[in-house]
This record gives structure tokens, C-alpha cells and sequence, in this order.
């Protein structure tokens, strides 16, 4: 089965899907390719139509060990026709627990294909060079893994004549899948004298849960405590301050230090 082109979808408040994503496809190598960013909100507001001539590579982060519901909600508006689809979930270095599983089945459920799936660990969202939980991550090694993940794709599908011959793909997890959809509504963030209001903050939170007029006031009903307006910060004037999210980021740089490597499903 001929791959020409991608559509790669994902999900990357701070950049790690879409990084292991970049790696998978450069892999794949297509002869054309098609970025679908989640993170954009009016991305977001945009239905997706794919057909068995494309192949999809779709990448989120997880949350509390399961697809976050924002995605979940977009994936439902997709329309598929035995289209091949990676399945690729990005996390914290602690678990991904059934978060790849539920992905592979809902994708499924909307008329994709899974012909391949993988778990890559990214710097955790706490993440901080006060409380580092995988700092850094994924760095060249996991996009390497990434690069050669995506060529052992490429193999598998020119291996077969269309999508309805892949064999059933098994990957980890179980079902029910449990945890939590939706975070904390929590107020964790300290903004420092040194904020300028330049409002880049606001313009990459994904849910515009930071107000255009004032950095300092976030609506934590809509904030899903990704930091990326933390660690975007061209002033560095953003932090978690004492917090169940502090506290939360202390228990994973303790229980979390020692590094996990990626998985991949074939």
C-alpha cells in the first residue's frame, strides 16, 4: 500500500507531540503531508474528512492517563473510510496508563484503521529546572526511536494491498479505560513583577483560559494546567506557585526520576 500522503494531527500545548509527531513523519517520509494543530482553538472548531488513501498519524499528550477530553470531543466530529492510522500518546515519564488504548479504539470507532502504535515520554507539563520531572524530553535519542518508528510504519504498509488486510493491532492497556477526562480547576500560577503584558501568554493557551488585558487573571474552569504559558514566557515571569500543582510536580520528580524509553506497537 502506496504511502503518499500524511495527515498528522496532534494535540502539543508545549511542543513534545508535535515534535515525536515531526519525527514519526519525517520517517514515513511521504511524498506529501498535511499538519492538523490541535492546539489551535479554531483548528479545533474544524471537522476533519479522510479516506483510505490517506494515512493518519495522530499524537496527543495524556492526562491523568487518559486522551484529554478536548481531543476526544474533537475526534468524534471525524469522518473516516478505512482510513490507516498511528496511534501515538505522549507522556510525563510516570505512566500513559490506558490512554493508548483509548485512542486506538476511538479512532477506530470513526472508521480508521490502526496499523501501528507507540508511547514517547515528553517533559512533563510541572516540569521545571527547580523540580525537573523528564527535562528535556524527548531529546535526540527519542526523536531517533521516532525517525526509525516511522519508517518500520512506512515497511509495514507497503507490506500489504490495502488497509482492510492489516491484521488486528494489539497494544497496551485495558478496558475500562478509568481515570479522569478533565483536570483540576485549581489557581497555581504566579506571575512575577517582570511580566510586560506582551499577551503572548494568552495567545497560546489553548483554551483561552488567560485574559488578553491582564496575564495575572486566568479562568482555572477553562485552564487544563498544560503551562505552556509558563514555559513560553519570554520574560520567565510565570511559575507554579505553592499549589496542589507544586506539590503534585514534587511527588513526580521523586517517584518519576528514572527515565522510561519509548514503546512502539507493530
Amino acid at each position: 500500500m502506496n504511502v503518499d500522503s500524511v495527515t498528522a494531527v496532534y494535540f502539543s500545548p508545549t511542543g513534545t507531540s508535535r515534535k515525536i509527531t515531526e519525527g514519526i513523519v519525517k520517517g514515513i517520509k511521504p511524498a506529501r503531508s498535511n499538519v492538523v494543530d490541535l492546539t489551535d482553538a479554531e483548528r479545533r472548531m474544524m471537522p476533519l474528512h479522510v479516506s483510505e488513501k490517506d494515512l493518519l498519524v495522530v499524537a496527543v499528550p495524556v492526562y491523568m492517563g487518559r486522551v484529554p477530553a478536548l481531543v476526544t470531543e474533537w475526534l468524534s466530529t471525524l469522518t473516516a473510510r478505512k482510513t490507516p492510522v498511528v496511534c501515538v500518546v505522549v507522556y510525563g515519564n510516570r505512566v500513559y496508563d490506558n490512554a493508548l488504548l483509548e485512542l486506538k479504539d476511538t479512532l477506530a470507532a470513526r472508521g480508521c484503521v490502526p496499523v501501528a502504535g507507540a508511547a514517547y515520554v515528553g517533559e512533563h507539563s510541572f516540569s521545571s529546572e527547580e523540580i525537573p520531572v523528564a527535562h528535556g524530553r524527548p531529546d535526540s535519542s527519542d526523536l531517533a526511536h521516532a525517525e526509525a518508528f516511522g519508517r518500520a510504519v512506512r515497511d509495514k504498509m507497503d507490506a500489504v494491498a490495502d488497509s482492510s488486510a492489516m491484521p488486528e493491532l494489539h497494544v497496551a492497556g485495558s478496558r475500562p479505560y478509568e481515570g479522569m477526562t478533565t483536570l483540576w480547576d485549581v489557581d497555581f500560577i504566579e506571575v512575577a513583577d517582570s511580566c510586560t503584558q506582551c499577551g503572548v501568554c494568552a495567545q497560546i493557551c489553548p483554551l483561552g483560559a488567560i485574559d488578553t488585558q491582564n496575564s495575572a487573571l486566568v479562568d482555572i474552569a477553562q485552564c487544563i494546567t498544560c503551562c505552556a504559558c509558563i514555559k513560553r514566557c519570554p520574560q520567565q515571569a510565570r511559575s507554579i506557585k505553592p499549589s496542589l500543582v507544586k506539590d503534585a510536580s514534587l511527588r513526580l520528580n521523586k517517584l518519576f526520576s528514572a527515565p522510561k524509553q519509548p514503546e512502539n506497537f507493530l
